[in-house]
């Protein structure tokens, strides 16, 4: 590695017109010969990607080399009245934004058009230019002093105009925000001018008979002496003045990555100059040069790009190509690295090969292109390419990650429970210090309303189901214990406990059968609850929630795009409830006052009374519809308010996205969209007046059914001894119920898609849920399960996204803030909300009908099953461009989704029958048997991109995988021997061989030499070959 201070010399000019020797030319590139560091073989045959790859791979000796976020601006030399200054024409972080010389303002963010003959003269000037790598300089004067010094040395530049060079690179740096400043007189006058500020008329006489502005003005002896020029020069002198620049734009400071640093391209044209100049400059250390920066970011790089007049566009241009360059991910890891000049040729190389042209007829180069939404990661740029190597089994790999997740067999009593408790225990703390945030506080209030409209809902059907045992108060209760309880001790806090339809409909049947055998419900139902707790407790000392890796996407985006539809119907169907209950009335309009019989009409006009106006002044209502008194249109409010908190609660929802206000602004009121649209619409309904249906909330602390207590006694008259027995029976199929119910939301929410890190609790979360269930039975209390709308939008309202992104760039989703403190809030709150009676009572119902309805509507959000149907109905031209639609044809998909949508519509009419919605968890467990099915119609590669891959009942020998290797495969392989197996493996037909030879199971056998795997590594091919020839 070169010492520091210790800079490449070049041993030539680059002076076409003089008789100097040329230096010796690669006759690839036209530049320098590198034979010195390359082989002629070696160079030629090493491509830029791999030279790239070894110096990225190179070990850092220290920290100076280490590569950080660049921000890089580019400034022009311009005339501006009798002064020359640099102004800032363009800025990168990600995307490019352009100084509008028009309209005096930034461009939007642009992906970087640039001419490949732009490019080539970078390329051009690296090989030629200066190049000197970690300089020492701590202020912008010993900078321009060694440059100028290089080059002299160097032999191109002529030592006549090193004062004059120099003098150019200490002139000032105006920036764009400057100019939008009211006050910028002040700051941008020089010192000179505050010193010589009396002298000002004299100079303006003077200015009067200067010759006229150019384009490119020459710095002239007075210039070099100038005491404004000086004042630059001096280091520190320009640190107010920076200071107070710095400080008019630091709110661009929050778009710059923490720990950035600067690049400073400098681009210009000077008449003293007859040959252009280049340098780029790596400091040693990153340090503000006073005002170079628009932010006060350090500078770690600088290019200068001097030269005479004539090619101001072409520089402009070239410094495009250094700023693109290095806001480009591999090329600036290549220059903070690079050693020598070598290192940076390489690095334009790889970017060259990587780089895209556009034809000159088929795109105009004025037009700018939008950011995309996503942009590819430059990791396979960085890395070599793979050596072959042993592919990893994809069983071997799947079965890694059940293992992480805790979804593997343990052979042990409570062995999942306790990794559980071992994964979990870690993060506890950071449960609660990562709730620190606003956007907790807004998951909690909207949470808070979202699951107590439901249990108070919920509590009055449960009411009249059994007999008014329990109803919304020992909801409410049950809600407070559950969900205190799950959110202390639970494994994953972010599901969200709640009532379910399935559990309405099995308390139903109880009940029913004890008033049909002269039993007491409630001990019974005691005994029910030991029996679930008990099966549960042991379901869980077993490790069975390890079945839960059966459940693929296809049974769980089924059941979660059920409990959305049901949602939003639900929603629809209770505000036309509403409707049949306060019909609109459209007969008030019929009814006019008249006058009485013989009165003068002329004198009074009875039309503008009123029903009680008309019938004061002895008027007559005639119309068909005075039989009624006028009443309000609750129906039509009702539908307004539900209307107006959905579409409130959406608009706002994706209002970070929008284009007012800083995005700090923005984001709160993402956060707080329903509670706005809640408060909003109480508001307009508290104002109109009309009584619309409010929510009812206990206002007492006691059981609703008068008879009895909090605590269920174990044993009662009416039963008979052996009923705690039979007890056993309705509780299996309870449990089934239980565990289907909490597993397929757990799986849900613990999707690698959420990117959750603090890993999943299946076996502690059933545990928990199992002691919970105990205690409700004792007290006489509605089982709570996990609620899937509500888990998703708990997960759904504390997703991340990174704050500080490039301008043009998409906030990039970071993940969940992972904590279960919300979850206490919210079941804290609901336990008290028996005192806050007076105020939720007036909240109208239509509004969380309406939040009902944008649960169920934000649910369907990323569920690929919600997208393929729509698909469904698109024009190919029109389709998303989806992965799953360039990997799998169109057809296939539309199949797939066809059969889920059929197991759809089979779940919801099971559901909708409350004779067989008993039925529906045991539906659920179908649901994965014919998932399984699915194996004999697609291949192992679809149901891979559409799907998950469900793992093996048992692991397979190798000899058992050869004889059944074409049982896997898809039917259409069945009837299409030769092509792809359903793990991938290519089976082509041997030569020689005729069709009538190999039959179905034939083909693996005969065609085995000729067989290539792209999932099983060579010593599984090697045994399967060696068991053939035995």
């Amino acid at each position: 590695m070169a010492e520091k201070n210790e800079y490449i010399e070049l041993p030539w000019t680059m002076n076409s017109s003089s008789g100097d020797d040329e230096a010796p030319k690669d006759p690839r590139t036209g530049g320098e010969d590198f034979t010195q560091q390359f082989t002629e073989n070696d160079f030629e045959v090493t491509p830029p990607a791999q030279r790239v790859q070894f110096i990225l791979g190179e070990d850092v000796d220290d920290g100076t080399h280490v590569s950080h976020p660049l921000f890089s601006e580019m400034g022009m030399l311009v005339k501006e009245g009798d002064e020359i200054e640099w102004k800032e024409t363009a800025r990168w972080i990600k995307f490019e934004e352009d100084v509008e010389e028009g309209g005096n303002r930034w461009s939007k963010p642009h992906v970087a058009t640039l001419s490949l003959h732009s490019l080539f003269e970078l390329r051009r000037l690296l090989v030629n230019g200066s190049v000197m790598l970690d300089m020492e300089a701590q202020n912008l004067e010993v900078m321009a002093d060694l440059v100028c010094d290089h080059m002299v040395s160097a032999g191109t530049l002529p030592s006549g105009v090193k004062d004059k060079v120099k003098d150019a690179l200490l002139r000032r740096h105006r920036h764009q925000h400057e100019y939008a400043k009211k006050t910028r007189l002040p700051i941008i006058r020089s010192l000179a001018d505050m010193r010589n500020h009396s002298s000002s008329k004299k100079k303006k006489s003077n200015s009067k008979h200067s010759r006229p502005a150019q384009n490119l003005p020459s710095i002239t002896e007075d210039m070099v002496k100038s005491p404004s020029n000086q004042s630059m020069a001096r280091p520190g002198s320009g640190t107010e003045l920076s200071e107070q620049q710095h400080k008019g734009n630091t709110h661009f400071m929050r778009k710059i990555p923490p720990g950035a640093e600067a690049s400073n391209i400098l681009v210009g044209e000077v008449d003293f100059l007859e040959r252009t100049l280049s340098c780029f400059i790596r400091l040693s250390q990153a340090v503000v040069l006073g005002d170079l920066t628009e932010v006060p970011v350090p500078t770690r790089f600088v290019f200068i790009l001097l030269g005479p007049p004539g090619s101001q566009s072409n520089f402009h241009e070239i410094g495009r190509a250094m700023a693109t360059l290095m806001s480009d991910e591999i090329f600036h890891e290549v220059a903070y690295r690079a050693r020598k000049r070598d290192h940076l040729l390489s690095g334009v190389d790889e970017f060259l090969d990587a780089v895209t042209v556009l034809p000159p007829g088929e795109w105009d180069p004025t037009i700018r292109i939008e950011p995309p939404a996503a942009i590819p990661s430059q990791e396979v740029r960085k890395r070599p390419p793979e050596l072959p190597k042993e592919e990893v089994d994809e069983e071997e790999e799947e079965a890694r990650l059940r293992e992480e997740n805790g979804l593997s067999r343990t052979g042990r009593l409570f062995g999942g429970l306790i990794n559980d408790i071992k994964r979990k225990a870690p993060w506890y703390i950071s449960d609660y210090k990562d709730a620190l945030s606003m956007q907790c506080v807004a998951s909690w209030i909207f949470l808070y309303f979202a699951c107590l409209s439901p249990i108070i809902t919920f509590g009055g059907l449960l009411a009249e189901a059994t007999g008014k045992h329990m109803a919304a108060m020992e909801s409410l209760v049950s809600g407070f214990v559950c969900g205190m309880g799950y959110g202390f001790f639970s494994g994953q806090p972010l599901t969200i406990l709640g009532s379910t339809g399935p559990v309405l409909v099995f308390e139903s049947i109880i009940y029913e059968f004890c008033q049909r055998m002269g039993w007491e419900y409630m001990t019974f139902r005691f005994w029910i609850g030991m029996w679930v707790a008990g099966i549960c407790i042991v379901l869980t000392a077993i490790d069975a929630s390890a079945l839960v890796c059966y459940i693929t996407r296809f049974t769980e985006e089924n059941f979660a795009t059920l409990i959305a539809f049901i949602f939003i119907y639900k929603a629809i169907e209770n505000v036309v409830v509403i409707g049949k209950n306060f019909p609109v009335n459209q007969g008030v309009y019929n009814c006019v006052c008249t006058p009485p019989i013989g009165s003068n009409a002329s004198v009074i006009d009875y039309a503008m009374y009123n029903w009680d106006s008309c019938e004061s002044h002895n008027g007559i209502l005639v119309g068909g519809g005075c039989g009624t008194p006028p009443t309000e249109n609750v129906f039509l409010m009702s539908v307004v308010l539900c209307a107006g908190t959905f579409l409130i609660s959406t608009v706002l929802k994706e209002f970070k996205n929008a284009l007012f206000f800083p995005s700090i602004v923005r984001q709160y009121i993402s956060d707080f969209s329903v509670l706005i649209a809640i408060f909003a619409m109480s508001f307009f309904d508290y104002s109109m007046g009309v009584p619309t249906q409010k929510l009812e909330v206990p206002n007492e602390l006691k059981p609703t059914l008068s008879t009895r207590g909090w605590l269920i006694p174990p044993f009662a008259e009416k039963n008979p001894w052996w009923s705690p027995i039979i007890a056993v029976f309705p509780a299996l199929l309870g449990t089934i119920l239980i565990f289907m119910d909490q597993q397929i939301t757990a799986v849900i929410v613990n999707r690698k898609e959420n990117k959750l890190k603090k890993g999943c609790g299946y076996h502690l979360d059933l545990f928990i849920l199992s002691i919970l269930i105990a205690i409700c039975s004792m007290m006489g209390l509605p089982w709570f399960v996990a609620a899937t709308v509500l888990s998703i939008n708990h997960v759904n309202s504390l997703k991340l996204e990174s704050e500080c992104s490039a301008p043009g760039e998409k906030p990039q989703f970071l993940g969940v803030r992972e904590q279960r403190v919300t979850h206490i809030l919210i079941f804290l709150t609901i336990g008290v909300s028996v005192l806050l009676t007076p105020l939720l009572g007036n909240i109208p119902m239509p509004v969380l009908f309406g939040v009902f309805l944008y649960m169920g509507v934000a649910s369907l959000k990323g569920l690929q099953f919600f997208d393929r149907i729509l698909i469904m109905f698109m024009p190919a031209k029109y389709q998303p461009d989806y992965m799953f639609l360039r990997q799998v044809p169109i057809k296939r998909v539309h199949l797939f989704t066809m059969i889920q949508l059929a197991c759809l519509i089979i779940l919801w009419l099971i559901k909708s029958f409350s004779q067989t919605s008993i039925l529906f968890p045991l539906m659920l467990v179908v649901m994965i048997g014919i998932r399984k099915a699915l194996d004999l119609v697609f291949t192992r590669r679809e149901l891979k991109i559409l799907d998950d891959i469900m793992p093996e009942m048992t692991k397979r020998a190798a000899a058992d995988d050869l004889h059944k290797l074409d049982a896997e495969v898809g039917l259409l392989a069945r009837i299409f021997p030769w092509g792809k197996g359903s793990r991938g493996r290519v089976v082509t037909k041997p030569s020689g061989l005729d069709d009538g030879v190999v039959g179905s199971g034939g083909a693996v056998g005969a065609g085995l030499i000729s067989c290539t795997t792209s999932n099983a590594n060579e010593k599984e091919f090697e045994a399967q070959s060696s068991l053939l020839k035995k």
